[in-house]
């Protein structure tokens, strides 16, 4: 059994941690089913609903990023309501961003930021689950299980694990966000994890040759045992022991190292997040459908503009290469980026020079996906406290999400009791956008 381990360090004000533990299918005695990896897939394409050769890169900012002094500054408001970090004028004329946000304010006009974008829950597990769902779920806060599958799990089980020629899985995590599995959905639509034990089992050190032999092979994995559960684990085996060996045996593994990557590339990029989104757009070229980066540090209840000008560099820094680069390829109408996270900050600067929880308006800013570019979308009320028009919510963004990917947004699939539930309800593509 390949099992894959992570730990993301770093834990908001209600104690919440994040460990990630996903275990991926045996390598059984009758050998690997690569058409069962593709079972998914070969019955999308079957049912005539192939989608587009899209891909959704997610950097979910952990925590709750303010709306304030991320993309919407309100420089006009009171002081004790606009950003504590002041604002810097973007390439879209009459439009400002955070002033920590320079590098990002020259590409705004290959980005669209929504500033009326909102939901009803203010707990971490919650709003996250809220976002990552487009479904509300009041339990999350007080340790209930997710109920609904996340955005890259429906995408894995609409096209299927990994891509048929290059072996890439479908819905890659690069680091656990909470919320983002595949809930009854099953198990071999759960997102590929490639850090820890994950990444070193794609590089066993053993050569070509001795890996077509399959019984070598099999020894090799013999020590890691064959186990399964009552949460639904052998349900999953199949197409993971797929995943396993298409990463092994094909080129997929190439895509997480960035080695070959260029000097100038790497250092416009940076490190950090940097190499997490630069390792993102090699998987989405090598036909990853769905990648998540999680880049927490965000709930800051005390003393923002310090926390914001330590935290944000790396973010603008990540961003802004990620939007050139896309443009300079020519990928920018196959890649969206989605930059996120589980709700606001409060309006008005507390105390402790901090804000609070907020989910009457969020954060939210994407770039590429085709999409119509430099501009924003929706207008706030002049204290940055809830949407003064056109109100986008969760399920809008998993509309528009569908749109990009060339999904149906009709599209259902069952549930655990047996009944066809609809994936997305009420929820449309944001207007301006498509």
């Amino acid at each position: 059994m390949l099992t894959l381990f992570s730990t993301s360090g770093g834990r908001t004000c209600d104690g919440m941690s994040r460990r990630d533990f996903m275990r991926v299918g045996t390598l059984g005695a009758a050998g690997l089913t690569l058409p069962t990896l593709l079972k998914a897939r070969a019955e999308t394409t079957a049912a005539g609903k192939a989608s587009r050769n899209t891909a959704i890169v997610w950097v979910w900012l952990g925590g709750g990023p303010t709306h304030v002094e991320t993309f919407d500054p309100k420089m006009d408001a009171p002081s004790e309501f606009r950003s504590t970090v002041g604002a810097v004028d973007t390439s879209i004329p009459g439009v400002q961003l955070g002033g920590v946000f320079p590098k990002m304010a020259a590409v705004a006009d290959k980005m669209a930021f929504v500033r009326s974008f909102a939901h009803t829950n203010s707990g971490h597990g919650g709003g996250t689950h809220f976002v990552m769902t487009g479904y509300d779920n009041r339990n999350s806060d007080n340790g209930g299980l997710p109920t609904r599958p996340s955005f890259g799990s429906i995408v894995a089980r609409f096209r299927g694990a990994n891509h048929p020629r290059t072996g890439i899985p479908t819905y890659v995590r690069m680091s656990g966000i909470g919320a983002d599995g595949a809930s009854w959905l099953g198990k071999a639509y759960e997102p590929f994890e490639p850090s820890g034990q994950g990444r070193r089992n794609m590089t066993l050190g053993i050569t070509p040759d001795r890996l077509n032999d399959r019984r070598t092979l099999l020894d090799a994995f013999d020590k890691v045992n064959r186990e399964a559960d009552s949460n639904g684990v052998m349900e999953g085996m199949d197409a993971f022991e797929s995943q396993a060996f298409s990463l092994l045996m094909g080129s997929a593994k190439d895509a997480f190292d960035l080695g070959s990557e260029n000097a100038k590339t790497r250092d416009l990029y940076g490190k950090g997040l940097g190499e997490q989104m630069l390792t993102a757009r090699r998987l989405c070229e090598a036909g990853a459908g769905f990648v998540t980066i999680q880049y927490g540090g965000w709930d800051m209840h005390g003393n923002i503009a310090n926390s914001m000008k330590q935290r944000a560099p790396q973010l603008d820094q990540a961003v802004a290469a990620f939007v050139r680069d896309l443009d300079e390829r020519g990928l920018s109408d196959q890649v969206m980026l989605v930059i996120t996270g589980e709700f606001g900050r409060t309006p008005r600067v507390n105390r402790n020079a901090g804000r609070d929880h907020w989910a009457p308006l969020s954060t939210l800013a994407l770039a590429g996906g085709g999409l119509r570019m430099g501009q924003v979308v929706g207008e706030s009320s002049s204290k940055a406290e809830y949407p003064k028009s056109n109100k986008i919510g969760p399920q809008d963004l998993m509309a528009t999400v569908f749109h990009v990917l060339g999904m149906d947004i009709g599209l259902h699939y069952y549930n655990q009791a047996g009944r066809p539930t609809p994936m997305i309800e009420g929820g449309k593509p944001i207007a301006e956008l498509v």
